[in-house]
């Protein structure tokens, strides 16, 4: 195994990454030199391979035990977190587990137990209650957006994770908020705290409020996104009724959008963030669940179509867009009786007026019933959708590979001829089912 271990150049050139950010290489410095740390940064600038690098570098190869624990308050993250160490291609076995999961799949998995646990804390405290693996030898603790880990509600799991965790010498917690409480069990004994939350982003995020004349914001959202054109973005409901409400209008108005919420399953929140990263879908309509934590490239735009209670959830779901160096902007929706909060501050009245023809959407997401434990890749699917399908490279889109399954972008237009001649097809001598998601 341990000649499979990767060095930081071989991972970062793997990832197509040439050159860390300032805040990924004084999180490194940091990490490597001290025992607890915090890194406060804005979302999407890369605070997952910040704490990640140093990581790797404390776990022996020869240890076939549990060595890092890296706690998440939700299920997305815990995928998100998965899916870059398996493209890191470190040579060590990574498993993540949550609720709305298989317990018996979580079982199966970490029989072989892996170096890196990933996982939500209910799912992590029922595999303690059990004693499915050895906690001895687990002494890097990682909790990714500690302020909503620590949040009251989940409290009392993680007092109970951390207290049965008795050789821990790291602690890293990173979070995208300023001034989150750190509970005294956590046991953070002077850490050193990373700070790029002040001041850096404002200057970049345009914030604009459209004034809505009816209470219902419908027609005030239809025009802004006519006036904002084919653009991929993200519209902020407060409630899962607010989603469906939206969805059912956007749909009259043929508007092709995804929607994300906590009320769906877990299989559906991820087809509908895949169909949003590969095109089918320009609009994500979602609850603050998708304000952090889940894997969506930078947004030109956001829109608040319901004000948003608290500015934590503003300001998360602002990092949605002018990540890093980029601009963007945040619309805010505002009913003309509404009291707008006062945490929006620097905004200015946006002027709508201008308005572009949508055009429709030229992607459609076919799910393939192959993955890689079928020992199946990309560039398997690539040459079936080429070969067999004819499709030339401008007609193939993104393709995103699962363990069990893949899905690939293909124009609408040939959705109904790819079905057809694709389905119950031979790939890697496995009979592959193809259909629309």
């Amino acid at each position: 195994m341990a000649n499979n271990i990767k060095n930081q150049e071989d991972i970062l050139a793997k990832l197509n990454i040439y050159e860390l950010n300032e805040m990924q290489n004084e999180a490194i410095s940091v990490i490597d030199k001290t025992t607890n740390t915090i890194i406060l940064s804005p979302t999407g600038t890369g605070k997952t391979l910040a704490f990640l690098l140093p990581t790797l570098k404390l776990i022996d190869p020869e240890n076939k035990d549990i060595q890092v624990l890296i706690l998440v308050p939700s299920r997305e993250l815990a995928i998100q977190i998965e899916q870059v160490i398996r493209e890191m291609g470190t040579g060590f076995k990574v498993n993540a587990v949550y609720g709305g999961r298989s317990m018996a799949k979580d079982k199966i998995e970490i029989k072989h137990t892996p170096s890196i646990l990933i996982g939500t804390p209910g799912r992590i405290s029922d595999h303690f209650a059990n004693d499915r693996f050895s906690k001895e030898s687990i002494k890097t603790l990682i909790l990714d957006e500690f302020d909503k880990s620590l949040e009251v509600g989940f409290e009392y799991e993680m007092r109970g994770i951390i207290n049965q965790l008795p050789n821990i010498n790291k602690r890293i917690l990173t979070s995208a908020t300023q001034d989150a409480e750190i509970p005294d069990f956590v046991k953070l004994n002077k850490p050193t705290t990373i700070n790029y939350l002040t001041g850096k982003k404002s200057k970049k995020l345009d914030i604009k409020i459209v004034a809505s004349e009816a209470k219902n914001k419908n027609e005030t959202l239809l025009n802004l996104l006519k006036h904002i054109g084919n653009k991929p973005g993200i519209i902020f409901c407060n409630l899962k009724s607010s989603i469906e409400h939206v969805s059912e209008f956007l749909s009259k108005n043929k508007i092709a959008h995804s929607c994300f919420s906590g009320g769906m399953e877990q299989r559906d929140r991820e087809r509908s963030l895949i169909k949003f990263r590969n095109g089918s879908s320009q609009i994500l309509l979602a609850t603050d669940l998708a304000a952090r934590g889940i894997d969506i490239p930078e947004m030109k735009y956001i829109i608040h179509y319901e004000l948003p209670q608290r500015i934590e959830e503003f300001t998360h779901r602002n990092g949605r867009t002018a990540r890093v160096d980029a601009k963007g902007t945040a619309y805010v929706l505002k009913w003309q009786k509404e009291i707008l909060p006062e945490f929006i501050k620097g905004s200015t009245n946006a002027d709508i007026s201008n308005k572009q023809k949508l055009k429709p959407i030229f992607w459609e997401t076919l799910f393939v019933s192959g993955g890689r434990k079928d020992k199946i890749s990309k560039g398997d699917i690539a040459g079936l959708f080429f070969k067999k399908g004819n499709l030339n490279k401008d007609q193939l889109g993104a393709i995103e590979l699962k363990q069990d399954c893949a899905f690939v972008a293909v124009p609408v237009s040939e959705v109904k001829r790819l079905t057809e001649s694709l389905n119950n097809v031979r790939l890697k001598n496995k009979k592959v089912r193809v259909f629309t998601v």
